[in-house]
Parts: C-alpha cells; structure tokens; sequence
C-alpha cells in the first residue's frame, strides 16, 4: 500500500502533544498519590520470589524508542490519528484509575551499582511506587506492539519483534516496577483502546446509536447483570478472583454491543474474523458462546441442504470447509476459522466468503435480508453454499427464507418455512423474523 504523504510531520505534531501530556498527567498523578495516607498495595504471595534482574531495565526503557518510533509506521492518515488517539486514551485511562485506585508498589530495591543502577536512578527521579494498576506501560505497550507486528511480515522479524515486546512486558516485573495484578489490568486497558480506535473500519463511539427495539434492551441487560456478579464476585473474594473482572469487561461490552453499538460492536471482518483487540477483550465471552453453539449443535452439527446447492447449519469449523464453494455467514460474534483454511475472503462480487454480521437472538434487519437473499442467489452458482450462523436455527434462516421468497421458489414465508423445516428440523421463524420478510415486500 503507498504511504500517504506528510505523515513524518503528522507524527511529530503527534509526539509534540503526547510526550508533555504524559509527564504532565502522569507526573501530576504521582505527585498527588504521594500526599494521600490511604494508599494501600495488592500483592500475591508468590511474588515474593520473583527476582530483581538489573540487565531488564534495558528493554524497559526501550518502549519510550519504540513509542516514538511507532509513529514512523503508519500508512495513512487514519493509521496515524488512531494510533496516536489510542495512546491518548490509555493515558487518560490510566490516570484516573491511579487517582481513584492508588496502589503502592511494596518491594524496597537494593542499591545498584553500574549502567544498570545509573538508568534505575534516572527512572526514579520522575517515577513513583505508587501508580500501580493498570499499568500504564503495559497499556502502552499493547498498543505499539499491536502496530509494529501489523507491519512487520518477514517471519524472523516478527519473532524478533515479538520476543522483545515480552521481554518488555516482563521487565515490568523483574525490575521491581510493579506488582503482578498491574499486568493484566493494564492489558485490558491497552485491548479496550485498540477496540476503540480500530485500525481500519468503523470507530464504536462514531456508530453508537441508542437502541430502540426492546429485546436488544433485555439481552443488553441480562450481559450487563452478568457484569456485574463477576465484577461484585471479584472484588468481593479477591485474590485469584480478581480474574473475573476480564469476563466483567468481557459481558459488559457485549452489553453496550446490545444496546449501543450494533453487531458492528464485534468487529468482524471481511475474512470471517475478529479483530485482534475484539478477539482478546471479548475472549472469555467467545469461549463461552463457542461452548454454548458447539453444545445445542452437537447432535446435529452436519449442514442440510434446503435447495438447489443451498445449504443450512451452524459456523463451520476448519474441517467443514472441504465440501464448501461459499459461506455466507450471519454471525457477529463468533469467527469462522473455515476462512483462509480453503475459503478465501474476496470482494463480495466474487466472494467466497461473506459476512453479514448480525447480533444473536436478534433478527436481521429487512435491508440485510434482502441483501443476504441477493448474495445467496448470486453466490450459489459457483457450488455448494453454506448459509450460517452459530447454530444455524435463526438468522441464518432467516436468510435463507428470504432466498426462498426473493427468488419465487416459495410462495410465502409459511411455505419457506415449512421448506427450510423439512430439511432442518428446529428451524422456527418468530414474530420477528416474519416481520422483518414482510417488511422486505416479498409478501403481501
């Protein structure tokens, strides 16, 4: 891709704001945590026996090279601003979690002598013990991380630069720096900014729209409840329990997925898979509705062909893209691992993969119907088609329905119905799924 001009300049205006803003906000922070008398400290009791390693205050210091020399990176514009605004963020961010839930860190550092102790002793002269959780040079890092391993390709590169970034990452521990619980609070934080400024595709915060259908108010909240006993759960028994506030992110940006931010929410792309920061943030989530589709499917997992090349079943696996020309799938949430494991993802003229995003439990709105119905029609010449969701009941049947009456190969939605039933026994089109053919004029 050619890289947009100006961008050096851009990056450089970039770094002009960011680097006062971090030793300001960051500083600020310190200074008034410092003052408190009610800064308490969380520490596991293994951590006693992590080691202090000086040699590791040289990758430590190095994310502030790569910081900077993260802005060189970017193609576009686009590229540049949402790295840049992504940093901002887990700045932001992770200040106002230090000023609302200040942590010590406990271990007092011997004196150190050599290169080693002089780079210790600059890096005290601005930081404190007390700023703990969420790391913010976790939080930083994940970002930059993400960025360079997206433009680096030559495999012994991508190693090189992947093993430097653990190191990193783990520098924060063996520096004495800071306490195991401000590592992966710190990369939830880093994973939510990388959500929120996506590299390519919509912004959540651009395509938020409040809801006005009532179901998606009552799954958005049943997710949200489970935010809550997981977050209530961890804080309240503590300890190893504390890992329930990544499922408590987890459920919680299902919820606002429900009733703000649409299926576009999960970003799924255009070759069957999540993005990266979608993918980690929502893992516990995603285990949990893989689980839960593999479950109701199991006695069934096989596709049923409905007609003419035409088939209907759940997200197929990687074995079950063999016998496949096409998929076109419906789900927002779950991947499709078939994609790239013999089903390249092109442009929807000549797709072999197609994804229609759609929430779960939700039918799919008239336009997307007739645009799935459109595909189906169009796809299924170049062999057998798979149409699909996470179990392969609902949306994608509704899809397939809309095929039916689209086409004239059913008179109404009661004959597609009954069709798509005699092949896929379960398959029941709700209130909501019959109104949304309805409203595509496909019946009068």
């Amino acid at each position: 891709m050619t890289r947009e001009a100006g961008l050096i300049r851009r990056g450089v205006l970039w770094l002009m704001l960011l680097g006062p803003f971090f030793f300001l906000s960051y500083g600020l922070a310190n200074s008034y945590t410092a003052g408190r008398d009610d800064v308490g400290s969380l520490v596991f009791g293994w951590e006693q026996h992590m080691p202090l390693w000086p040699w590791t205050i040289i990758p430590y210091w190095s994310i502030d090279l790569l910081y900077g020399l993260s802005f060189l990176l970017p193609l576009t514009r686009r590229e540049m601003d949402r790295h840049a605004l992504a940093l901002l963020t887990a700045q932001v961010v992770s200040v106002t979690c230090f000023l609302l839930w200040p942590l010590r860190f406990t271990f007092e550092r011997p004196e150190l002598a050599g290169v080693f102790g002089w780079l210790f002793d600059v890096l005290m002269g601005f930081d404190k013990p007390y700023n703990q959780a969420p790391s913010l040079h976790i939080a930083l890092l994940v970002i930059i991380w993400t960025m360079f391993a997206r433009h680096t390709h030559k495999p012994l590169w991508r190693w090189a630069v992947h093993g430097w970034m653990a190191l990193i990452g783990l520098s924060v521990l063996t520096t004495w720096q800071h306490h195991f619980i401000d590592l992966p609070s710190g990369a939830l934080v880093g994973l939510l900014c990388l959500w929120l400024w996506p590299h390519q595709g919509a912004l959540p915060l651009r395509e938020a729209r409040l809801t006005r259908e009532p179901k998606r108010w009552r799954l958005g909240l049943r997710y949200g409840i489970g935010a809550l006993l997981c977050a209530g759960l961890a804080f309240k028994l503590g300890g190893v329990w504390l890992c329930l506030l990544w499922p408590a992110l987890a459920l919680l940006v299902v919820a606002l997925n429900y009733v703000l931010f649409g299926a576009g929410g999960f970003q799924k792309g255009a070759d069957g898979r999540l993005s990266n920061a979608a993918t980690w943030l929502l893992a516990p989530y995603l285990v949990g509705a893989w689980i839960n589709a593999r479950a109701w499917t199991w006695r069934h997992p096989q596709a049923d062909e409905v007609r003419d090349g035409v088939y209907l079943g759940r997200v197929p696996g990687l074995r079950d893209a063999a016998d496949l020309a096409t998929v076109v799938d419906l789900s927002a949430e779950l991947p499709c691992p078939c994609v790239g494991a013999g089903l390249p993802a092109n442009g929807p003229e000549q797709a072999t993969y197609l994804s229609l995003p759609t929430l779960d439990l939700i039918p799919p709105s008239p336009a997307l119907l007739l645009q799935a119905a459109e595909a189906i029609d169009r796809l299924r010449q170049q062999g057998p088609l798979l149409v699909c969701c996470a179990l392969g009941y609902s949306r994608s049947a509704s899809a397939v329905a809309a095929w039916l009456i689209h086409t004239g190969r059913c008179a109404d939605i009661d004959a597609a119905e009954a069709l798509i039933r005699q092949a896929r026994p379960g398959v029941v089109l709700h209130t909501g799924h019959r109104q949304a053919l309805l409203q595509l004029g496909v019946q009068p």
